[in-house]
């Protein structure tokens, strides 16, 4: 079994040196959902919101929190993001939004992080704007789908592999 990086020789918590690691290309691609109501989902595709485009807002947060990450996650190094991708995209069959980001940099540690904080805060985003018309709405399956770079290559979900999403 592999150990956790992040605590040291005395089980203390630490950020990971990478100083030593290589500089590749480093990738990664999150995912999260938020389900809710077919009238809110409608509101949203439609335009309708008061609060004005839920997808454009999402998105921008998105984009900051990523670039936010190593202020909210304490062992997260900062890094300096080459590229920042937050798509949403309404799936009316499932009555939900999903949200997809990619993090993308050249440097000597993952955007895992990046990525998922992106997703999430997109997610929130759409939760915050959307509450006071439907408080049964559900953030849910954030995860990482895929990584590329580092010591440990190229990585996909085996949901991801299977093409079993849906």
């Amino acid at each position: 079994m592999s150990k956790l990086t992040h605590l040291n020789e005395s089980g203390q918590a630490e950020m990971v040196d990478v100083t030593a690691k290589a500089v590749t290309e480093r990738v990664a691609v999150a995912e999260a959902t938020v389900t809710m109501q077919p009238a809110t989902l409608k509101l949203i595709i439609e335009g309708g919101h008061k609060k004005g485009d839920v997808f454009t807002v999402a998105k921008i947060a998105g984009v900051q929190a990523a670039k936010q990450c190593a202020n909210l996650i304490p062992l997260c190094h900062p890094l300096m993001l080459t590229s920042i991708k937050v798509d949403l995209q309404a799936d009316e069959a499932n009555n939900r939004v999903i949200i997809q980001s990619v993090c993308k940099l050249a440097g000597q540690t993952g955007v895992e992080m990046e990525a998922l904080t992106a997703a999430s805060v997109a997610a929130l985003t759409i939760y915050d704007m959307c509450k006071a018309v439907d408080k049964t709405m559900v953030i849910g399956d954030i995860q990482i789908l895929e990584k590329l770079g580092g010591k440990s290559g190229h990585w996909r979900a085996e949901s991801v592999v299977e093409g079993s999403r849906g």
